[in-house]
């Protein structure tokens, strides 16, 4: 299936939804959706994990009365979220307290069951994609169980196409090789100061003919901004002073083609062939239209150009 439009290669990332790293007010994330639909983004990404289902309910409310057959909605397996009888702060960076907790479970009942949950914490009746999420200590349950049971959904039409999420490529290629797989979702290691998907996994999905949704492409906040801010982050942990040296370093040189450094961020991944697009996680409506208009900013060809004769961008590095 197609996931993107030609005109639109970009979705909404739904992570920010679910309070991550910092409290965001229903309305603020409802309007956020409604923006990014303004917009003309067609791609919605959610995942159960994300603030313990309460992206999931948030993203519905925002599509709520929008045609279902006019935009892609994916969510993830890998985590059923359960009660407790005593409400406690999140543990995994979302920012709510909550009587929710997630456990690991990616065995045929666990998938079933999380994609039943995610259907009714979104209101929708179908998921289009559906990614295993964060295997990466789970390789051969991934493997036995919750792919097969995925592959036995996309065969009976229940789902669209079938995937894997993750924020490292070594074992994403493994799965593109060894799983029928339609697309992957490849989490920050395909940006414009973390290019190493070119190694692995982004040949591997040219190969397999596999799709590629390229996320955090800002790398948590290093990328986010004309300049890194003080106590900028890179995959949600504090910038390594090396990291934001080269963030500054591409950042002059954009400044010297009268473009931005997150204009860069957002238009480097698409340049690849495994890419259909990519999605952007925002917290408000502000940030939608914010990233939607840098995404309608062409980015001058020089710029590519000096970062591969500086060494701040690989040579080997397709580019728009």
């Amino acid at each position: 299936m197609k996931l993107f439009p030609e005109d639109q290669r970009i979705g909404l990332g739904g992570a920010p939804l679910g309070n991550l790293l910092g409290e965001v007010h229903e309305a603020d994330a409802v309007a956020a959706v409604n923006a990014a639909w303004d917009e003309g983004w067609r791609y919605f990404d959610t995942a159960p994990h994300y603030g313990l289902g309460l992206a999931e309910e948030r993203l519905g409310l925002g599509l709520r009365g929008k045609p279902r057959d006019s935009y892609v909605l994916s969510s993830k397996v890998g985590r059923i979220i359960y009660s407790s009888d005593t409400a406690a702060p999140d543990d995994e960076g979302f920012d709510l307290s909550t009587t929710r907790r997630r456990r690991w479970d990616f065995s045929r009942d666990g998938v079933l069951r999380s994609i039943e949950d995610s259907l009714r914490r979104i209101g929708t009746d179908r998921l289009d994609v559906v990614f295993v999420h964060d295997p990466d200590d789970h390789y051969s349950d991934a493997v036995a169980t919750a792919f097969p049971t995925l592959i036995e959904l996309r065969e009976q039409g229940v789902i669209g196409a079938i995937g894997a999420g993750m924020n490292q490529s070594a074992m994403l290629t493994r799965f593109v090789q060894e799983v029928d797989l339609d697309v992957i979702m490849l989490a920050g290691r395909y940006s414009l100061i973390d290019p190493d998907g070119l190694d692995d996994v982004l040949p591997a999905c040219v190969q397999n003919d596999v799709q590629v949704v390229a996320v955090g492409i800002f790398n948590s906040g290093l990328l986010s901004q004309p300049r890194p801010a003080a106590g900028t982050t890179f995959n949600y942990e504090p910038a390594a002073q090396a990291l934001v040296d080269r963030a500054n370093k591409i950042a002059d040189v954009c400044e010297s083609h009268g473009t931005t450094l997150p204009a860069a961020a957002l238009a480097f991944p698409l340049a690849h062939p495994a890419v259909a697009g990519i999605a952007v996680g925002c917290r408000t409506a502000d940030e939608v239209h914010t990233n939607a208009a840098l995404t309608r900013t062409k980015v001058p060809p020089a710029v590519w150009s000096d970062l591969k004769s500086a060494a701040l961008l690989r040579k080997d590095a397709p580019t728009p």
